[in-house]
């Protein structure tokens, strides 16, 4: 790690990472919600935002050297690796989240992404890479009572299953490739690495879009200005600033310090949520909600890996990264 980073550039990054990742389901919900003017169609806007922040982000970082100084090469092993990721995460976790904040709330999504963790360590059990715990036991039946609170019954604070279900698909799929990243053949440069999976993620929404006939949806001149601006900061501020800050952490700062963003993140987008946009906060969802916050939290106590140690790319990044 070099020498050790100070008390306020570990508390700058972290609070980047939590206010800028947690709001995040803010914007994508203001892009993609037809509440004013035209909204930007969900596979639309994931395929631009990736593809986009992707390019820039390649363009600023694929000529440094790798912190070793050894050679690094984008061969077909990389970028194959990088297409699996970029489609597992930047595709079938934030695309499918876009999709799915049309029918319900920011902050409802972003409570159910937070069980990322969960099937995390649920596919590294089955794999053998971790030993189960009662921790595990406790996490997992908070975590899934949570999600099951936001759905179950009627009334306030019940979500759209059809919507629950297509960000606990979209928890799945981030959480498999983060599963799968640990012993992929990635380049060694982690912002590189990053850039790559995004533009990788990013065509494969853009080719989603056009099989469904996003674009044939798409009026440009009709879209609201605020769509735009949401979509500006998603590029800027999730896709680039905040997982630069993300990355910082995880070189400077323990690894279960870097991953509490996973539980200060939907508690930013469920305020936001409510107070920019009127999205109810009711009983039910602020229990669901410390529910599955709960269940992280014991989930990131879980028992070390007993193969490899977790890399930088392997960690389960947040969905709106």
């Amino acid at each position: 790690m070099g020498d050790k980073p100070s008390t306020t550039r570990l508390w700058v990054a972290l609070w980047t990472v939590y206010l800028l990742w947690g709001s995040t389901y803010l914007a994508i919900r203001v892009a993609v919600h037809p509440s004013h003017g035209a909204a930007v169609p969900p596979l639309v806007l994931a395929g631009a935002r990736f593809t986009l922040a992707g390019v820039v982000m390649l363009a600023l970082t694929l000529r440094r050297p790798a912190p070793d100084g050894k050679p690094d090469p984008l061969g077909r092993r990389q970028w194959g690796a990088a297409a699996v990721i970029g489609l597992a995460l930047p595709f079938g976790g934030n695309g499918f989240v876009s999709v799915a904040e049309k029918r319900i709330p920011s902050g409802v999504a972003a409570v159910v992404v937070a069980t990322v963790p969960i099937w995390a360590a649920i596919l590294a059990a089955a794999l053998g890479r971790e030993r189960t715990s009662r921790y595990h036991v406790f996490g997992l039946t908070l975590g899934f009572a949570g999600v099951a609170a936001l759905v179950v019954g009627s009334g306030s604070g019940r979500a759209s299953p059809v919507g629950i279900l297509i960000v606990v698909i979209a928890a799945i799929s981030w959480a498999s490739g983060s599963v799968w990243s640990q012993t992929a053949p990635t380049v060694r440069r982690p912002l590189v690495m990053t850039g790559m999976e995004m533009v990788c993620g990013g065509l494969g929404c853009l080719i989603a879009a056009a099989v469904t006939g996003e674009f044939g949806a798409l009026h440009v001149g009709a879209i609201d200005y605020r769509a735009w601006l949401a979509f500006a900061y998603l590029i800027v501020a999730g896709s680039m600033v905040a997982y630069s800050a993300y990355v910082w952490l995880l070189h400077n700062a323990p690894l279960s310090l870097a991953t509490t963003y996973a539980y200060v993140n939907p508690v930013v987008a469920v305020a936001l949520g409510a107070l920019l946009l009127g999205e109810p906060f009711t009983v039910r969802s602020a229990g669901a909600t410390v529910a599955v916050v709960a269940g992280v939290v014991l989930m990131l106590r879980r028992p070390q890996p007993t193969s490899a140690p977790v890399s930088a790319e392997a960690v389960p990044d947040e969905i709106s990264v």
